[in-house]
């Protein structure tokens, strides 16, 4: 059977009405973000927030429509609006949180939380962390999947979101190719390598499709990646996030019980500027940093063993205490490090007795240790505008 084309889905949803406009929801320019990988299809379709919870069963309607298509496993569609600008609240005001109706209708920072101001949880996965930095190029998306595969070889049920729309890596990084399946045409099947369960956006489009999507979409994208997905029984859901302290970053924290952030950064001034940043944005939306780990941490040349500090040395210990929380641990700077991320075989399954893999396992241990201490459920975080 030939590909779905997105000419044909574009014209299943030209029999979707707006009931109050009138006309299809393609000619009125609703539908955006369009991704048809397969027979997986997903969309968003564009709403005046006041209308948001209104429209659910547009967004059914446009969901049955495109299921009908021979050859389609899948729709996701999402209700996404735009709002104006808010009044910024008081000092000591809380921003309120978004309800959902099926857990698709997101505005900008929609929360979903359940009642007496906790969180939702998600089925089946004990605690979620987040791999944060505050700027790209230091190692985050290595760091965050071999710290998953360390969870795992230390014995625990781990799953990997790729949370990074924009850059998405862990299929690369994973050794993973394909796309996943969904049984019942709602709920996608993470797919697995290395005995962890892994979810991104990379499986749904082509690896060079640049990702060009506003605020909203992101995270209504994160929402369903995060939600919509059948984890199963998780010990550990580790969150590889996009570089940064923006949207994604805010949705994560604010509409997920994350039961603790790691920070990575290189040992430079202008890495740790940015480091601190991060650190700063978590604790102000009261999720827990875990602590610091130190990627590029130093080089030793593997010719004459001599040890070089590229990127300067000690800087995130440093930082670590100054701020008052955990070093967690420092990884080299080393070829092989890269090359079997690269080659999607991370260093903790390709080169599991060497003295990187164990420096990620000690990692991956104490992270643990720190959530076996803590309650995975937290309590919806508040934001404080100064």
């Amino acid at each position: 059977m030939p590909e779905l084309s997105e000419a044909q889905v574009l014209d299943a949803l030209r029999t979707v009405k707006d009931p109050e406009r009138g006309d299809d929801i393609v000619s009125l320019g609703m539908i955006s973000g369009l991704v048809v990988k397969g027979g997986n299809i997903g969309f968003s379709i564009e709403v005046d927030p006041k209308r948001g919870a209104a429209l659910e069963p547009l967004r059914q309607a446009a969901e049955r429509a495109v299921d009908a298509l021979p050859g389609v496993t899948s729709v996701t569609a999402v209700l996404t609006a735009h709002r104006a600008a808010p009044q910024m609240p008081s000092r000591g005001a809380a921003q309120p949180g978004h309800g959902h109706s099926h857990g698709h209708a997101h505005g900008q920072g929609g929360a979903q939380q359940q009642s007496g101001g906790q969180k939702a949880a998600v089925p089946g996965v004990g605690a979620i962390v987040a791999v944060a930095s505050g700027k790209g190029g230091v190692g985050k998306s290595t760091t965050s999947a071999n710290l998953a595969l360390g969870l795992a070889a230390n014995g625990l049920r781990v799953g990997l979101l790729d949370a990074d729309i924009y850059g998405p890596s862990m299929p690369r990084m994973m050794g993973i190719s394909g796309k996943p399946n969904s049984r019942d045409g709602k709920t996608l099947e993470p797919m697995e390598s290395y005995g962890v369960r892994v979810m991104s956006m990379g499986f749904l489009v082509a690896e060079d499709t640049p990702m060009i999507w506003r605020g909203p979409m992101v995270m209504s994208a994160l929402q369903q990646m995060l939600r919509d997905v059948n984890w199963g029984d998780l010990d550990v859901l580790v969150v590889d996030m996009p570089p940064g302290t923006g949207d994604a970053q805010l949705t994560m924290a604010q509409n997920v019980p994350l039961a603790g952030a790691v920070i990575v950064s290189t040992p430079q001034d202008i890495a740790l500027l940015d480091a601190r940043k991060g650190l700063n944005m978590f604790r102000r939306v009261d999720v827990p940093v875990l602590g610091i780990v130190e990627n590029m941490s130093y080089f030793c040349c593997p010719n004459c063993g001599h040890r070089s500090d590229i990127f300067s040395h000690g800087g995130a210990r440093l930082e670590a205490e100054k701020l008052g929380i955990e070093f967690l641990g420092e990884v080299p700077l080393h070829m092989s490090i890269r090359e079997t991320s690269d080659g999607g075989r991370p260093i903790v399954v390709s080169e599991p007795q060497g003295e990187h893999a164990k420096v990620y396992r000690a990692i991956a241990a104490r992270v643990w240790e720190k959530l076996s201490g803590q309650g995975a459920r937290r309590a919806a975080p508040k934001i404080v505008i100064e």
